[in-house]
């Protein structure tokens, strides 16, 4: 089975991947103010995305000489600016509908929309390229985290449960197909590594907020030390769904410790997480810690 593999390459230094602490994040999580009574993140003003390039290994012969073209100055188009590469990405696919390009076209544009904060565009983009590649775990990746952190309201509602339930199909297929895949002869040994952990560690971090969304923290916990734990450059969004689990659970201890990770990368994620960390501390010393 030939698996086309998107290799997201670090592009932008000091930066996490789809939601971040570093000014750019996207919707982070919204607890349901039902079953929780910990405070959610303030929210920042646009979204943090990975800031990567998607490749592909599956180039498709083009259809003729205008089209290629089109798809190279598609291509060429800078990804962080995001406005121009959905005009000429969207201008593309009404000139081309059936294109042999439209799977690269479409992860692209899934990504692009994420960065303007669209998940609704996001996710349908995302959606078109799955049906075109089902096992491009870029994508599964990128939709298994952003759905649940774009979740607003209960978890309980039908369509939240639809989402959860999406999410957690995308992250588990991530996870399981990423390690098969096969070196490209482009990266070096240590690229193609750190590319497979960046894709990984969105997809346990996915798995684990579809868990936290549900109430399952306990589930939740391993799926986001995962995540932290080989992420390049870790999110501290994760650090922080990683200290609520521990805290709701009664692992004070290691509650302190991830809320202390998240606390001391800059961002608007720094308050929320030291404060945080300090009732933590304060709940260990007055209340037993469950057993590991």
């Amino acid at each position: 089975m030939r698996i086309k593999w998107n290799v997201w390459l670090k592009t932008v230094t000091g930066a996490g991947l789809l939601v971040c602490a570093n000014g750019a994040a996207a919707a982070i999580l919204h607890y349901d103010q039902a079953s929780q009574s910990q405070p959610a993140p303030q929210q920042s003003d646009k979204p943090k995305t990975p800031d990567v390039t998607p490749l592909t290994l599956d180039v498709p012969t083009p259809v003729n000489a205008e089209e290629d073209a089109a798809f190279k100055a598609f291509q060429a188009v800078n990804q962080n600016d995001a406005a121009k590469k959905i005009e000429v990405g969207e201008a593309f696919l009404v000139k081309y509908p059936e294109s042999r390009y439209k799977s690269p076209v479409y992860g692209a544009l899934a990504y692009a929309y994420l960065q303007t904060g669209n998940t609704q565009k996001m996710q349908e983009y995302g959606e078109k390229e799955l049906t075109i590649a089902p096992n491009d775990v870029s994508t599964l990746a990128l939709l298994g985290q952003t759905l649940p952190r774009s979740l607003h309201g209960s978890a309980a509602s039908p369509e939240a449960v639809q989402t959860l339930a999406k999410a957690e199909q995308y992250s588990k297929q991530a996870i399981e197909i990423t390690p098969t895949l096969q070196k490209p002869e482009s990266l070096t040994d240590e690229a193609f590594t750190s590319a497979k952990n960046q894709t990984l560690a969105m997809a346990h971090s996915g798995l684990g907020l579809v868990y936290v969304r549900r109430g399952k923290n306990a589930e939740a916990i391993p799926e986001l030390e995962q995540a932290v734990k080989i992420d390049p450059n870790p999110d501290p969004v994760n650090y922080y769904l990683l200290g609520m689990a521990n805290k709701i659970t009664s692992h004070f201890d290691d509650a302190v410790a991830a809320f202390n990770k998240c606390a001391a990368m800059n961002g608007p994620m720094q308050g929320t997480c030291k404060a945080q960390g300090e009732d933590a501390k304060k709940l260990g010393a007055t209340q037993l810690s469950a057993p590991k």
